[in-house]
């Protein structure tokens, strides 16, 4: 018997919605390292997979493809895995798991992975699907003809796996079993000629001297690279070659893609009814009666409507007290810390900067674990290909396609998990103008600050004699928001975002019930991912925003400051000190600093301090605001006192500081301004760049101020200031 190095490297290709996934987490038992591929955020899982005699592999599971041909770059990392293109290893052995329902489309991978010269092992899955159809699959017949082991599997339920180990085992010992060398090449002609030409621009890395996979890497060359791809690290040389065969054969009226796809699909073709064979009386599927509804136009988008409505309740109101819950842990360890710790900096420190930077990462949780879990059971069921289709036409007239939705209308709870759900979209302009329109919708962190603004300055009155004032100012601010996100996004799409419309080509995958343990897996490894990588960015920003509002200690009163401050007699003198400590710290100076800039808008320093303690966190400017005139840290949004002062306050002129006008120029300011530093360390976390988040911090700021300079002068020359 061969032994086999425990180094053997196995990469776990196939389609999509194929059980992928949950043939890794059998195979490895769950137990997997999570990472990302090297200078990209696309997900890496690696394990160990337990082979016949105590023998293990690692196996790498490559993100799902309908074929080697790449133009995004979770397509090019599926090659770069599959065929060991740097900066990834080259595999032992290549295991690719094919949906027995979908024989045809599933073989096309099949066939290109042969043709690369790695040995190959099939994985026929969801044969228990596959036999409640009513279809009938030939493994032999395909082992056979694709000569390569071919094992029944049904991933679900465990079956075939024993199987499936010894067959990889089998070829890890002995490669040339599953080598059968191409099914499929060029025969001749100028197809043949451009493989040719392309296979000697390649470097001698790539196919190592290995014919065969030369021209299959050529022929990968001539579908991949165009112009409006978006692969990189591909030598000048094998693009330039590439480009120049595709131009003379466009020039020559010839269609290079369907040449080389017809050439692959002409052998399925013809081996295929031998490889399946079809009920005479094909029965009307479950999917396609329940496509029938969801696909429908009117009862469709209804049910679409209704999901999207328990996904936002979800994530806005059912996650609450998981959040509360958080808070007060929080708030409870805080306590216990000023209780045993003796009075002073290094006090404050643990409970403001540590503790509550630690809490603003850890209060996301709910609404991530939340949001995961939805989109998971979209995934899973094959509902999210229906939600894609049904939003398409809408979102394609912005430069978008229907997968951008979700993301989008999961904003109106957080940003946060609303950027990590563009993962669900390949191309990376997609996924990265998606990013930029998000921040837009209207959060529930922004809700504190309208119903602040709202309840002090606009009354309780009704238009029309039963449209509540209050009311619909708030669905205004709503509206407000979907209105300008959707416009910046058919803005930036055309301008700094611009790239091509690709249509949205989907499969429909049978509707099929969620695998629980691969569902909830998902959930705690983005969730971690989360938490160790953006969640540390957001933790340094927030020491950041307690050092800038905590220093310097003992400031130097100004002249009169401390006369004003000695006038506040009783309970209130303690937080008039520290409404005018907060006003000499380095965050109340840079509030007076851009008060000329904020003064346009309608704001003084006061509401500048206000925006800077935001910045940690948009609902931190009630508090803030409560220290600012005196009320103390435990001011919130109910509190009466600090509704009656913003009403009260006067200018030096006796111009009253707030009125409806500048509470609505604050509200839009609000609406457009990224005043979320969790938001830019996830842009930041997704992007690999600051580059972005600093673009969306300076687009949306740019858009607030104009937008609140617009609302408060526009309104000042209407008299209404």
């Amino acid at each position: 018997m061969i032994d086999i190095d425990l180094g053997k490297r196995v990469a776990l290709a196939g389609n999509p919605n194929t059980g992928k996934t949950t043939l890794f987490n059998r195979l490895t038992g769950g137990n997997a390292k999570v990472g990302n591929y090297p200078g990209v955020t696309v997900e890496r899982q690696e394990g160990t997979m337990k082979l016949a005699d105590g023998v293990s592999a690692r196996l790498l599971d490559v993100p799902g493809t309908y074929s080697l041909s790449a133009r995004s770059v979770e397509e090019q990392i599926a090659m770069q895995a599959v065929a060991g293109l740097h900066p990834l290893e080259l595999p032992d052995l290549v295991l690719v798991v094919v949906d027995a329902t979908q024989l045809a489309r599933n073989l096309y991978l099949v066939l290109q992975v042969i043709e690369t010269g790695l040995p190959v092992v099939v994985a026929l899955n969801m044969v228990d699907a596959q036999e409640a159809a009513g279809l009938a699959v030939d493994a032999d017949a395909i082992q056979r003809d694709l000569g390569v082991p071919v094992v029944p599997t049904a991933a679900k339920s465990g079956r075939g796996l024993r199987e499936l180990r010894e067959a990889v085992r089998a070829v890890l010992a002995d490669p040339e079993r599953g080598r059968p060398g191409p099914r499929w090449r060029p025969a001749g002609g100028p197809l043949r000629q451009d493989v040719e030409t392309v296979g000697a621009a390649l470097p001698d890395e790539w196919h190592r001297g290995i014919q065969d996979r030369r021209e299959a890497l050529a022929l990968w060359a001539l579908l991949s690279l165009d112009d409006e791809d978006e692969l990189d690290g591909v030598p000048s040389e094998v693009r330039i070659t590439a480009s120049e065969r595709r131009r003379a054969a466009d020039a020559s009226g010839r269609d290079l893609d369907l040449e080389i796809v017809s050439g692959r699909y002409g052998w399925i073709d013809v081996h295929m009814p031998g490889f399946l064979r079809e009920p005479e009386k094909p029965r009307v599927s479950r999917t396609d009666r329940l496509d029938a509804v969801l696909l429908n136009p009117v009862a469709g988008f209804a049910i679409f409507l209704l999901v999207m409505g328990v996904v936002f309740q979800s994530l806005f109101a059912w996650a609450d007290p998981a959040i509360g819950a958080v808070e007060d842990l929080f708030g409870w360890l805080q306590g216990v810390v000023e209780a045993t710790l003796p009075a002073g900096l290094f006090t404050e420190f643990v409970t403001g900067g540590l503790i509550e930077g630690v809490g603003s990462v850890v209060v996301f949780l709910p609404q991530i674990l939340l949001l995961f879990l939805f989109i998971g059971l979209m995934e899973d069921t094959g509902y999210m290909a229906r939600v894609a289709y049904l939003m398409d036409r809408v979102m394609r007239a912005l430069g978008l396609h229907g997968r951008a939705f979700v993301p989008m209308m999961s904003g109106f709870a957080c940003a946060i998990p609303a950027i990590l759900a563009t993962r669900t979209m390949e191309r990376s302009r997609d996924r990265l103008l998606t990013m930029m329109v998000v921040p837009l919708m209207t959060c529930s962190a922004r809700l504190p600050v309208y119903t602040l603004v709202i309840a002090a300055l606009f009354p309780p009155s009704e238009v029309f004699g039963f449209l509540p004032v209050q009311g619909m100012l708030m669905v205004a601010m709503y509206v407000f928001s979907v209105v300008v996100a959707l416009a910046a996004a058919a803005v930036l799409g055309r301008t700094v975002l611009r790239g091509p419309r690709v249509p949205l080509l989907l499969e429909m995958p049978a509707y099929r019930l969620p695998h629980g343990p691969s569902l909830l897996r998902m959930m705690w490894t983005r969730t971690r991912t989360f938490l160790t990588e953006a969640g540390t960015v957001i933790l340094v920003c927030t020491i950041g925003m307690w050092l800038l509002l905590t220093f310097p200690r003992e400031p130097a009163p100004e002249a009169g400051a401390a006369a004003s401050v000695e006038a506040v007699a009783g309970a209130d003198a303690d937080a008039a000190r520290e409404a005018e400590r907060l006003r000499q710290s380095y965050g109340g100076r840079l509030g007076r600093f851009i008060e000329p800039v904020i003064e346009p808008l309608g704001f003084d320093w006061k509401m500048g301090v206000g925006l800077i303690g935001a910045f940690a966190a948009r609902e931190v400017f009630v508090s803030t605001m409560g220290v600012v005139y005196g009320f103390g840290e435990d001011t919130d949004e109910e509190s009466v006192s600090l509704r009656e002062k913003i009403r009260s306050e006067t200018r030096t002129d006796g111009r009253p500081v707030y009125s409806p006008l500048v509470g609505l120029s604050l509200m839009v300011f609000f609406a457009l301004a990224c005043q979320c530093m969790s938001t830019l360390a996830v842009v930041r976390r997704e992007t690999r760049t600051w580059r972005w988040p600093l673009f969306l911090f300076t687009y949306m700021t740019a858009l607030a101020w104009i937008a609140s300079f617009v609302v408060y002068q526009g309104g000042r020359l209407l008299g209404l200031g």
